[in-house]
């Protein structure tokens, strides 16, 4: 066994690995990057440690296989890249690993995967139980089948919900960037890279770059969403290179590669992390400032009185985002109202909800139980 990652034993990783990379920009797959990779994470697993890589690549391997010489801009052509590419590249996974000794299992989702909360928990417990069996949980989003509707948008998104899913210690990006730097270094020649930072810092949101490459959906700025998104869970994260040599055994043991955010927030409950993080966001309310501070300090319920403004068409029992006085997203939850209905109760006391509506309706717009403070 490998003693640099000795250090990892019963440590739960999410791992994820991006179309460049695996695709060495869309030539073909990288196979050595990925000998390489695999080894590492084999000798992660034989340290006691849990891993669940998140992989891109399907479309980016189709592409290459079907002869394309770009990614497609219709949804049909996506998808069927997305078909002939994810059977090779599970292929390369599994021929992989079981030189290793390593079983590897396939876990392709969409969004409408995690916003059902009993398919949620169904998930859950199956990549718990694969985790428990010592296989390797290969997941991707189901882009054979995906629609803009459900999709999750890029494969970071999906790791950091993927990290909230499996409560994980820490989530590894693996990208062909040396991590995140204090201005974009593709034009900035004196760019700095950013080593260690707390995840919630404003910085980051200046720093980073929203663009992706051809293959890729994502940039720098969906990689630290991503972050935020893991730090529900109680998860840290850094964003590395992937070409950089032996770079998970590196992180595994602690040395100072790429970029580390650092998550200072208390865990969410799980059934919080799914309201802040499973759900598709359908509207949105706006806050007054007394009920702005009573969410954040209190984590009270919502009430009508301290609505000021309504966003979007959504029903009742969807999932709406709270914004703050000054703008800010400070939470999420399943609203008792449909968008019609929150209307005519805007700024209404309790006492005054039933005449605005016409019957007798919840006294909460938003009850604590089903509101996530972010």
């Amino acid at each position: 066994m490998n003693k640099s990652v000795q250090a990892a034993t019963r440590f739960r990783w999410v791992i994820k690995i991006g179309s460049a990379l695996l695709t060495d920009n869309g030539n073909a797959l990288a196979h050595d990057s990925l000998d390489k990779w695999i080894g590492q994470i084999a000798a992660l697993r034989s340290s006691g440690a849990d891993v669940v890589l998140v992989s891109s690549g399907a479309v980016a391997e189709g592409i290459q296989r079907l002869g394309w010489r770009e990614r497609p801009n219709t949804l049909h052509d996506l998808q069927a890249a997305a078909a002939v590419g994810q059977a090779g590249l599970m292929q390369s996974y599994q021929a992989r690993f079981e030189r290793f000794g390593l079983q590897v299992a396939q876990i392709l989702l969409v969004h409408e995967d995690l916003s059902s909360r009993r398919r949620y928990l169904n998930a859950r417990q199956t990549i718990n139980s694969l985790l428990g069996l010592g296989a390797i949980p290969i997941v991707n989003e189901n882009d054979s089948v995906a629609t803009d509707e459900i999709r999750f948008g890029d494969n970071d998104t999906l790791a950091g919900l993927v990290a909230n899913l499996v409560d994980a210690d820490k989530l590894l990006i693996l990208t062909d960037q040396d991590g995140v730097y204090d201005s974009d270094p593709r034009h900035n020649p004196n760019a700095k890279l950013i080593r260690d930072c707390n995840v919630d810092d404003a910085k980051l949101d200046a720093a980073a770059s929203g663009s992706g490459g051809a293959l890729g959906r994502g940039g720098m700025q969906t990689k630290i969403a991503a972050a935020r998104l893991a730090a529900r869970s109680g998860t840290s994260t850094v964003i590395a290179n992937g070409n950089a040599e032996n770079i998970i055994e590196r992180v595994a043991r602690g040395e100072a590669c790429g970029t580390l955010l650092r998550n200072k927030r208390k865990p969410m409950a799980a059934r919080k992390q799914w309201l802040a993080g499973g759900l598709k966001i359908r509207g949105k309310l706006l806050l007054d400032e007394g009920a702005s501070r009573a969410l954040k300090n209190t984590g009270v319920s919502l009430l009508p009185v301290g609505v000021t403004g309504i966003a979007g068409e959504f029903e009742r029992g969807d999932l709406v985002s709270c914004i703050d006085h000054s703008g800010n997203e400070i939470a999420r939850g399943l609203c008792n109202y449909s968008a019609q209905e929150a209307k005519k109760i805007l700024g209404k006391s309790s006492d005054a909800l039933s005449q605005a509506l016409g019957y007798a309706g919840d006294d909460e717009i938003i009850h604590r139980n089903n509101l996530a403070i972010l």
